[in-house]
């Protein structure tokens, strides 16, 4: 719905003129017009009318769909964050699927009931397309609209298409659960598909009593009648092994899901080509980026061979970010190039833990390098990674810093890739709205690179996607995609490759020329990579067998074996927001301290008192002998073992599910040999590897699983019975030499300008309740053999962070 009154400011910062809502360039500077359509969630919007323009800058098109005229504009970013917001910000790994806080409305009508809140990324059409599709000829919908429901369209939807949609839905169980909110994937006018990429119109909070994967499995029920035939017999099995809870995770879910998109993704062939341009920019006398392929290749690979793609953006100045960024790529071209590339023993763990260690192993060259050469605060050197391998009918994506990539198909952009700096880290963190993270002066500020600090701290994001229609991923670098000039453009210079009417050539330079003109502030480098995706002649479709549905082996989910015995009741996953009881830990907490300060009172108030304590003090202290100082803190293994030999942590307990261990420190060796932080981590890989925090001295854990992959056995999931109360502040992970502490930036000095410092990495402590993932390796020798449990291991309420911490962190490339 298009308002004649209404105008578009243009979302170029340099400009921001106005323009009539049907125009689709700057009439001033011919850039793009932006159209960011929001949903609005909260009480308020309904007293308004379609045409209406509210708070001076939102458009109403229908329902809760709003345009925001003035995209250049940061929105309104209140500080305080209602609690039932915050999984919006902690899932921004998710942003692919869920839709992100974008800001408060505040009506200028003085509405004072009003308590608007507005989701960017919303499933709502943006584009659509003027030309017809050669693949999809339905008639295109009405920008502004929401994206189709995923039930009214699954019958129409192919085999492939179809076990699609299941994996991604399977894949967010977990971190949805951990958050509150599984029960929005029972919920089907919540779930929207965008062509192969499923959407979620919002989040929903779920009921007192956790949503359950046999729910999950009636919902998908209802579905079976419009399945496509080579796949219903599939889903039925499938189907019914959820609701007779044989699948108690969601991680066997996503691994059965896996055997129907490999079997069914050999009736598709995938063909790629690879294109890449970098250059130093009208600002820069020297390039510090490099890419992979050489500059200015075009390279077909041949069919069943797998794509590569890689950018780098180096730091460190002409004499380090040339020579690192260089030898990232040296390095991982060398490392995942000798990977293996066979279908049939295709394996998603193995291959995102080997890209994992391709990246570390980057990493330590690059570290090795500083530390030979001695460099040491802003002289060390280091890189940004991204990078794109296919395998299989799938694309990993693997990064490190805040170089991007973005998805582009017929449909839509999107960035599939969250910069790892800090307005990124605040919001997932759930401490600030991203657009008012990025408003401070710090926010570009990166919180890992490649060659800044020993791997042990390097914490690189493997994600994979299906690929099942014709895209295009761009990876680039910020001078490219700062200010949003990929947003801007990607309609005029890369969606055009879909169909033919530009060369990836052409694309790729005109995409440099963007960068430099309408950025100019740094070296550009860009890496396109084009996928098609066809009908295989040589292997039609063929049905699944119910045969291939072996669930595969996994323990039973801790924290509900204490609760019930019965597995139609078993839980998949606690839920971190919530406990299964409340308990009076804070009248007991309140009676302790006025016991405590009662006694204070007594000993200095009334006579007498203290006369008789002190002499009963002085004949305790007497009594007691003061211990070794090197003893007195947490023992350590061996000095345990020093009277049992056989008393090591690693032979007395083998971390078994159910297991409730202590663990004496909260930090690890590592082979250099340094300390780093034990942090717990939200997902094991492929999934999402954020960590939740620190595991303080002191700390109770329960053992939850292991790996239910062999290639993966040196990774246990544990819960968090009871945080350790020693050591209990944020603990930052160290850079690999000491340093100074740098001088600032002279006043006025851009981000881009200055040089790095080495990473220091502050993390919040681990909470009661928090479920995450640790290495086997770190957690043993860590482990108190003379813990005895007094208590059984049950989940609290978490308590949302009460302050944000203040992260050192290195400046932007």
């Amino acid at each position: 719905m298009e308002n004649p009154a209404a105008t578009i400011h243009c979302s170029n910062i340099r400009c921001q003129a106005p323009n009539p809502q049907s125009n689709k360039f700057c009439q001033q500077c011919r850039t793009p017009l932006l159209r960011r359509y929001l949903w609005a969630i909260g009480q308020g919007i309904e007293g308004f009318q379609p045409g209406d323009t509210i708070a001076g800058r939102y458009l109403l098109i229908h329902a809760r769909v709003l345009l925001d005229t003035q995209p250049g504009r940061p929105p309104e970013t209140p500080l305080d964050i209602p609690g039932n917001l915050t999984p919006y910000l902690r899932l921004a790994p998710y942003s692919l699927h869920v839709p992100q806080l974008y800001g408060r409305l505040i009506p200028l009508e003085g509405r004072t009931r009003s308590e608007i809140w507005l989701l960017e990324d919303a499933p709502i059409y943006s584009y659509v397309s003027g030309q017809s599709s050669r693949k999809e000829k339905a008639a295109p919908p009405v920008e502004g609209q929401l994206l189709p429901e995923l039930t009214s369209v699954w019958e129409k939807a192919p085999a492939m298409r179809q076990l699609n949609w299941l994996w991604q839905l399977a894949m967010l169980w977990q971190p949805l659960n951990s958050e509150g909110v599984a029960s929005t994937l029972l919920s089907p006018t919540l779930l929207r598909v965008e062509g192969s990429v499923v959407r979620l119109l919002e989040l929903q909070l779920d009921p007192k009593s956790a949503p359950t994967l046999q729910q999950l499995g009636q919902l998908w029920s209802q579905w079976i009648a419009g399945a496509a035939p080579t796949i219903a017999e599939f889903l039925k099995q499938l189907c019914t092994q959820l609701r007779d809870g044989q699948i108690r995770t969601s991680e066997q879910l996503v691994a059965l899901l896996d055997q129907g998109l490999k079997n069914c993704g050999r009736s598709q062939t995938r063909t790629y080509q690879i294109f890449t341009r970098t250059d130093s920019g009208p600002s820069r006398s020297h390039n510090e980026d490099a890419c992979y392929p050489p500059n200015g290749q075009l390279i077909k690979p041949a069919n069943g061979a797998s794509a590569l793609a890689i950018v780098c953006d180096g730091i460190g100045g002409h004499e380090g970010g040339e020579v690192a960024s260089n030898l990232a790529i040296d390095t991982l071209r060398e490392q995942v190039e000798q990977l293996p590339n066979d279908p049939d023993n295709w394996n998603p763990s193995t291959l995102t833990l080997e890209l994992e260690q391709a990246t570390c192993a980057a990493n330590d060259i690059i570290s090795q390098q500083n530390d030979s050469e001695r460099r040491s605060d802003r002289q060390r050197m280091g890189t940004t990674l991204v990078m794109a391998r296919t395998s299989a009918h799938e694309m990993y994506i693997t990064h490190v810093g805040d170089s991007r990539v973005y998805w582009v198909t017929r449909h839509n952009c999107h960035q599939v890739t969250l910069d790892d700096d800090l307005a990124s880290r605040e919001v997932r963190l759930g401490y600030a709205l991203y657009r008012n993270a990025v408003q401070q002066p710090t926010a570009g500020s990166l919180v890992q690179a490649l060659g800044m600090a020993p791997s042990a701290t390097l914490h690189p994001t493997v994600q994979r996607f299906v690929l099942d229609e014709d895209c295009v991923f761009l990876l680039c670098s910020d001078g490219l995609s700062d200010y949003d000039r990929v947003e801007q453009y990607w309609q005029t210079e890369i969606l055009p490759i879909l169909d033919g009417r530009i060369d990836l050539p052409t694309a790729g330079t005109r995409l440099i020329e963007i960068a430099n003109s309408q950025n100019g502030h740094d070296n550009a480098t860009i890496a396109l990579l084009y996928c098609t995706v066809n009908p295989s002649k040589e292997t039609p479709p063929a049905q699944l067998s119910a045969s291939q549905m072996k669930v595969p082996a996994s323990s039973p989910v801790g924290g509900t074996l204490l609760a019930t015995s019965a597995p139609s009741q078993m839980k998949t996953q606690p839920l971190a927001t919530k406990g299964t009881a409340r308990r009076p830990w804070g009248l007991l907490l309140g009676i302790i301290c006025l016991l405590g300060l009662g006694s204070v009172l007594s000993y200095f108030l009334i006579p007498g008192v203290s006369e008789s304590v002190d002499p009963l003090m002085k004949q305790m202290a007497s009594n007691t002998s003061p211990p070794d100082a090197s003893t007195a803190t947490n023992p350590s293994p061996a000095t345990t073992s020093a009277d049992d030999p056989t008393a090591s942590p690693a032979e007395i307990l083998s971390l078994e599910p159910g297991a409730v261990i202590q663990v004496m420190n909260s930090s690890a060796t590592n082979s250099q040999p340094q300390n780093v932080p034990l942090l717990l981590r939200r997902g094991l890989p492929p999934q999402n590897q954020t960590p939740f925090g620190v595991v303080p001295t002191g700390s109770i854990l329960q053992i939850i699983n292991k790996s239910p992959d062999p290639q993966q056995n040196s990774w246990v999931e544990l819960r968090v019975c009871s945080p350790g109360t020693r050591n209990a502040e944020s603990q930052p992970l160290k850079p690999a030499q000491p340093a100074a502490e740098p001088p600032q930036s002279p006043a006025g000095q851009t981000p881009g300008a200055v040089n790095p410092q080495p990473t220091t990495l502050p993390y919040p402590l681990v909470k009661s309740g928090d479920r995450g993932w640790l290495k086997e390796a770190e957690v043993l020798p860590q482990i108190n053999p003379n813990f005895t449990l007094t208590s059984e291991c049950v989940s609290p309420s978490a308590s949302p962070p009460t302050s944000t911490p203040v992260p050192r962190a290195i400046p932007s490339p």
